[in-house]
C-alpha cells in the first residue's frame, strides 16, 4: 500500500502576492524600457529583498518568468497569466525605427502586436521595428518592437520616437534649459545634438518593448 507524500502540495496556480509582482515588474518594464533589479522590486513591493527573490523564483517555477544569471536586470516576462490574456489589444506595427543612425521610417502597417489593454487605451499608440543597437543600454534591441504612445511632447528623460526633419529615431530625450540632445544607451552611440532649426518633431512615448519570440515581453522592458 502507498503512502500519499507528506506536507503541502505545491500550488501551481499563480497566487495574488505572485500576481501582483507580475504585474509590477510588467509596469516597471514598460515605464522604464528595462526590468527592475531585485532590490528596487523589493522597494515597489515594500517586503523584503529575499521575500522578492523569492516570489520571482516562484514565478520562474511555473513559467511566468525568465531569468539571466548574473544580470541585475536580467528578468524578463514570458507568460500572462490566462485571465490577463483577454484584455490584450491588437496596435498595429506601422513600419520601422532606428536606434543607430535616423533612417527614414515606413509607414506602413505590416502586422499587428499584442498589447495590454492598460497600455493601449491610454492613448493611440503603434509599434514599430527597431534596427541598430544604440538603446541595448534601455533594454531595447535589434528587431525589438517599440510600443508607442503618440503625443506631441515629452518630458526629459522619456524615450521617444522623434523626427529630425523626415527621418525617425527612437533615443532618450534629454533637455536642460536651451540644450536638447537625443541621446543612445549605448556607448558606442552619440548623441544627437537638437537646434532650433533642426525640425525636431516628437512623435511619441516609447511605453512597451516587445521581443521577437516572446508572447508579452516588454524596454526594457521595457519596455520607460
Amino acid at each position: 500500500m502507498s503512502q500519499r507524500p507528506r506536507g503541502r502540495r505545491p500550488v501551481q496556480e499563480i497566487t495574488e502576492p505572485q500576481r501582483r509582482t507580475l504585474k509590477e515588474i510588467r509596469l516597471f518594464t514598460n515605464r522604464r524600457g528595462f526590468p527592475p533589479t531585485m532590490k528596487e522590486l523589493a522597494d515597489i513591493l515594500g517586503i523584503s529583498h529575499a521575500s522578492a527573490h523569492g516570489q520571482v523564483s516562484q514565478l520562474v517555477r511555473k513559467g511566468y518568468l525568465k531569468r539571466e544569471p548574473r544580470k541585475a536586470r536580467g528578468i524578463a516576462i514570458v507568460r500572462e497569466p490566462e485571465d490577463d490574456i483577454s484584455d490584450l489589444v491588437a496596435v498595429p506595427i506601422v513600419g520601422r525605427v532606428a536606434a543607430g543612425q535616423p533612417i527614414l521610417a515606413e509607414e506602413n502597417i505590416v502586422g499587428k502586436v499584442l498589447v495590454e489593454g492598460g497600455i493601449a487605451r491610454a492613448g493611440r499608440c503603434f509599434a514599430l521595428e527597431v534596427t541598430g543597437d544604440s538603446m541595448v543600454d534601455a533594454g531595447i534591441r535589434e528587431r525589438d518592437l517599440v510600443v508607442v504612445r503618440q503625443q506631441p511632447v515629452a518630458e526629459n528623460g522619456d524615450i521617444v520616437v522623434a523626427l529630425l526633419e523626415d527621418e525617425a529615431t527612437v533615443k532618450r530625450l534629454y533637455i536642460r534649459g536651451e540644450r536638447i540632445e537625443l541621446r543612445p544607451e549605448n556607448p558606442k552611440h552619440r548623441p544627437i545634438p537638437v537646434g532650433p532649426d533642426d525640425g525636431l518633431r516628437i512623435i511619441g512615448k516609447v511605453v512597451a518593448v516587445r521581443r521577437p519570440g516572446s508572447e508579452t515581453q516588454t524596454p526594457g522592458t521595457a519596455w520607460l
